[in-house]
């Protein structure tokens, strides 16, 4: 990471801080002179004000900010673990969770670029271990039914999530990642625990991520929750785990538009050979059509197609096989079919993405609330791309039903997609009963 990245982060991180407990640059000079005995004056406020902007950074003040503001793992200049970009893994995810208005969420995007990993720290192998070692005395006690609620609370907040949208439940994961996990994170608990602990929580890091990717219009904010994911993976060396999050990643880049597809694309790669040792070939299947999408918008169709196979054999060799816990495990032949329907659908192919999303409903039976509503809501448009009004119809009926009460920006896209497509359809009189609903649907999300 360079210094400039550096200095940005710590003063975010500090910035945040500070807004939490209200101070500005006056109050923040007094506790630092003071923690530092030098007394209430040892600050100058105009320094204060520059470690905030980021135009210092703290080398003497380290240890004394660190302490004022509770932040561990704060890089030095001229710290070997600065020079890494070791920003403290806890700090950086928590002070991430609490920047939920749209104001903290512009100045967090400003303040590590979100478009690349990386950006605020990289993985830090040592982190746990020093944790363990530095935990304070009256730091709350973690054991393994600590990290059981922390998984329970993923399960169930994602199976609303899946139901309902991500805008529906995204407030009480991150109120849980605050109030709940937080406190765990900065707990005391043995190595092996705190690996456990840094899983589940990179769990439900990216849980949060896939919510604000629904939740909102601009793909950047989602980016850093996915990073913070993939760091709180490596060092729990969950190398499933951090490949979702380069997954997850790399989805984002791609929605950010044509200029940034070969970042995609190598996010994709990253994220295979991140996973080129995982057992779990739905795992491999799961990333395999990440990286068929990527090449697919980036014009390489040959690549994609062969791709896109490789997944399919991936899938297929685990049609019968029980769904194990990790994200990327519930990754079903159904799931696939949706991914594999929707790059066709890129490429041009028309009739095989509708074979592919016809499957995914009614062979593979998508019950999900959300899924399915996004898969009707592609269906019926690539109907109407095939000239076939009355199969887009149909699923489009369909469609405002299943979607009503779901909270999700791409389900909304859908309904936006769909009124005006239908709009040209002025003599069809079930076309604009259709596309009154999807005003009505737009009306209520």
């Amino acid at each position: 990471m360079a210094a400039a990245e550096d200095k940005r982060c710590i003063a975010y991180l500090i910035r945040r801080e500070c807004e939490q407990r209200g101070w500005g640059p006056a109050k923040l000079a007094r506790e630092l002179g003071i923690a530092a005995g030098r007394g209430p004056g040892g600050m100058g406020r105009q320094y204060a004000r520059k470690l905030m902007a980021g135009e210092r950074t703290p080398t003497y003040w380290r240890p004394y900010v660190q302490q004022v503001l509770n932040l561990g793992g704060l890089p030095d200049e001229n710290d070997s673990a600065g020079a890494a970009g070791h920003v403290d893994t806890v700090d950086a995810v928590l002070a991430l969770g609490r920047s939920d208005s749209d104001v903290d969420r512009r100045n967090f995007l400003t303040a590590s670029g979100g478009t690349a990993l990386s950006t605020i720290g990289l993985p830090d192998p040592d982190a746990i271990t020093r944790r363990v070692r530095n935990a304070s005395a009256d730091a709350v006690r973690v054991g393994h039914s600590d990290v059981q609620a922390v998984l329970t609370m993923v399960q169930t907040l994602g199976d609303l999530a899946a139901e309902y949208g991500g805008g529906h439940v995204r407030h009480l994961a991150l109120s849980y990642l605050q109030h709940n996990a937080g406190p765990w994170l900065k707990g005391r608990f043995d190595e092996a625990t705190g690996r456990q602990l840094y899983a589940a929580a990179s769990q439900l890091t990216h849980l949060i991520g896939w919510m604000t990717q629904d939740h909102s219009d601009d793909p950047r904010e989602a980016i850093p929750y996915f990073e913070q994911a993939h760091r709180l993976a490596v060092e729990a060396g969950e190398p499933e785990l951090a490949a979702t999050a380069l997954r997850g990643t790399a989805v984002q880049v791609l929605a950010m538009g044509p200029r940034h597809r070969a970042r995609a694309v190598a996010l994709a790669e990253q994220c295979m050979n991140s996973a080129k040792d995982l057992p779990d070939p739905r795992a491999r299947a799961y990333y395999q059509t990440t990286l068929a999408e990527a090449v697919a918008l980036d014009g390489d169709h040959r690549l994609a197609t062969r791709t896109l196979a490789a997944s399919q054999n991936s899938i297929e060799r685990t049609a019968s096989a029980p769904t194990g816990d990790s994200w990327a495990s519930h990754f079903t032949i159904g799931r696939w079919a949706y991914a594999s329907g929707m790059i066709l659908s890129k490429m041009g192919d028309l009739t095989g993405a509708s074979s592919q999303l016809q499957q995914a409903l009614k062979l593979y039976g998508l019950d999900r609330r959300r899924t399915r509503a996004n898969v009707l809501g592609h269906l019926g448009a690539i109907h109407l791309r095939q000239r076939n009004l009355d199969g887009a119809l149909a699923a489009w009926s369909e469609f405002v039903q299943v979607a009503d009460g779901v909270q999700s920006v791409r389900v909304r896209e859908a309904a936006e997609d769909m009124r005006l497509r239908l709009a040209r359809y002025t003599d069809v009189t079930e076309a604009q009963e259709l596309s009154e609903k999807a005003a009505a649907l737009l009306a209520r999300t």
